[in-house]
């Protein structure tokens, strides 16, 4: 990390209170500061939603609003470690783009009929919610994804969600409380409801210009390495992933 990085960007890391037993039984003690390393603790209480996952969205959505004088914010995903410096992050994927607004195409899928398939096929979530949400995005407009398609909207209809980069302007921040009220809605998981959203946005504001840069997964893993959770899904609570 350079000296300007670490005296212009702040590291936040969220935090319920048992995560923060479970680090501090380990040593991972806090500084009189309230950091560890170069991250700020931020522990978190009376959570929104009994759902963790859902609750994990309110920073990573709603970050232009948690902080509302920061010009731009990376979202990390709790199984990622960066490696590399942000600036020179915020420098590739929005500023050499022209984008305000950067998150990876999924590694696998790019159908979000095949995103509901996957998450039925592994138990991520109710399976009669997961059928009201996308019923309901069918009958809203949403189509199968046509990668023949050269007019298609998107690169891709099924995001890596772990890692987003954006600039806290007007349509970035329009953008990201639509997404988050999609979640409130419906189930947490938001890879199901990021190309309704988009397609919604492009629908409602036509004359208005969304920067979206969807760049390839390569690219994500190699700032950003990931990490398997410490305990499986199946022996744990319901988390942010």
């Amino acid at each position: 990390m350079s000296k300007y990085t670490k005296a212009n960007v702040c590291f936040m890391m969220f935090m319920d209170e048992i995560t923060f037993s479970k680090l501090s039984s380990e040593g991972n003690t806090p500084d009189q500061n309230g950091n560890i390393g170069l991250w700020r603790v931020i522990l978190v209480k009376n959570l929104p939603y009994k759902d963790l996952r859902k609750t994990g969205k309110v920073p990573k959505f709603l970050s232009h609003r948690l902080f509302p004088n920061a010009r731009y914010s990376i979202w990390v995903d709790s199984k990622m470690r960066l490696n590399t410096d942000p600036m020179q992050i915020i420098e590739y994927f929005l500023w050499r783009k022209g984008a305000e607004y950067a998150i990876s195409r999924h590694y696998d899928r790019k159908c979000v009929w095949d995103e509901v398939l996957q998450n039925k096929r592994l138990n991520k979530y109710n399976h009669t919610l997961i059928d009201r949400q996308f019923l309901f995005y069918q009958s809203d407009g949403l189509v199968r994804f046509n990668e023949s398609d050269p007019n298609s909207p998107l690169p891709s209809f099924v995001p890596e969600g772990s890692f987003i980069v954006r600039a806290h302007t007007p349509m970035s921040n329009l953008f990201s409380c639509l997404w988050f009220n999609e979640v409130n809605r419906f189930t947490s998981r938001d890879q199901l409801s990021f190309a309704y959203t988009y397609l919604k946005l492009r629908r409602f504001n036509p004359q208005k210009m969304f920067h979206l840069n969807m760049f390839l997964d390569c690219e994500r893993r190699k700032v950003a390495k990931l990490f398997q959770h410490r305990t499986q899904e199946a022996d744990s609570p319901p988390g942010n992933r």
